[in-house]
């Protein structure tokens, strides 16, 4: 059987762990962020006090069959109008979405039923019942501490991030979201924006409780290139951040390309030292593409799943282990 994989984060980064989950196995979980504020999400949030449906929308899309019903329904999902009107910008897949929600009163039905519309290889679910807002503390280059409220101002602060929280600050957990990471085999966290879509997850009591205490195996998957939040934070500061607001949560094994890290040695022994194994393989697209690989991205995620780890490379070329199996 298949393995059961619940993937956790929003926006492209979601996508692209999807998009290599669904090569691997369609026993697929997406729970999805829902804090944004921009764009025809945080308009549809605002007028109509639903979920942002944005990045559950791209999730559902990522699921798509590669078939020309599922391309076809991935593209309409996708369709943004473009008028002189109210109309402007807003997706049709968010329409959808919100318009299923009204006629069934119901968030996770309304999703279940878009996703048997597009054939999608999986199921997705916000990872909390209620729209959130995201609130960092921040440090100024002129060492003043100030506050960045917003998915949409916390994702381009050009400060140093030093803390997050949620605001509600003890949200109601997507029942079914918990109950996912409880029953996987596998959680995959990441790649994505790291503080607005990977770690508020862990922010929201219930659904941290279960990612703590699921005997599933937890695989980080580490971004390619740094974003305006995490300008000048190296891979080992992501995992360092990570341990920092969530020390109890157990992983089982990281994921980072050969060209996104600077010193493998350091981030092997961070792994080390957090219990989990490291996996260096190439999961971008060819060159320096800031873009993940779904093939690439899924063989590597699949070397973990049949514990086949061992590192091929640093970005020099040096290899620092052989592919082997600890059985």
């Amino acid at each position: 059987m298949r393995p059961a994989v619940v993937a956790l984060g929003g926006g492209h980064g979601l996508s692209a762990a999807l998009s290599a989950l669904r090569l691997m196995t369609d026993r697929i979980t997406a729970v999805v962020t829902v804090a944004d504020d921009g764009g025809s999400s945080g308009r549809l949030r605002e007028e109509m006090g639903v979920l942002p449906p944005g990045d559950l929308r791209m999730a559902l899309a990522a699921l798509c069959d590669d078939s020309d019903w599922g391309r076809t329904w991935r593209d309409l999902l996708q369709h943004r109008f473009s008028t002189d009107g109210p109309l402007d910008r807003h997706s049709v897949g968010n329409l959808l979405i919100v318009a299923l929600w009204e006629l069934l009163g119901d968030t996770v039905d309304g999703l279940d039923l878009v996703g048997r519309l597009l054939g999608a290889r999986g199921r997705v679910l916000p990872m909390a019942s209620v729209p959130l807002c995201i609130e960092a503390d921040v440090r100024t280059t002129q060492g003043r501490r100030e506050v960045v409220r917003g998915q949409t101002q916390v994702a381009v602060t050009s400060h140093r991030i030093e803390h997050l929280r949620l605001h509600p600050a003890d949200p109601p957990a997507c029942p079914e979201a918990v109950a996912a990471v409880r029953e996987a085999d596998w959680v995959v966290l990441g790649p994505g924006s790291w503080y607005t879509s990977v770690l508020p997850h862990l922010l929201v009591p219930q659904l941290r409780a279960a990612l703590v205490e699921t005997p599933a195996r937890i695989i980080v998957t580490l971004n390619l290139t740094p974003d305006n939040e995490t300008a000048g934070m190296r891979a080992v500061d992501h995992l360092e951040v990570l341990r920092a607001h969530a020390p109890e949560l157990a992983l089982h094994a990281v994921v980072a390309d050969p060209a996104s890290v600077d010193d493998v040695g350091e981030l092997a022994d961070l792994c080390a030292a957090m219990g989990c194994r490291l996996l260096v393989r190439q999961v971008r697209r060819g060159g320096q593409s800031a873009v993940h690989d779904p093939l690439r991205l899924a063989a590597a995620l699949r070397d973990v799943v049949e514990d086949y780890l061992g590192d091929v490379g640093t970005r020099a070329g040096r290899a620092v282990g052989s592919r082997d199996s600890d059985g």
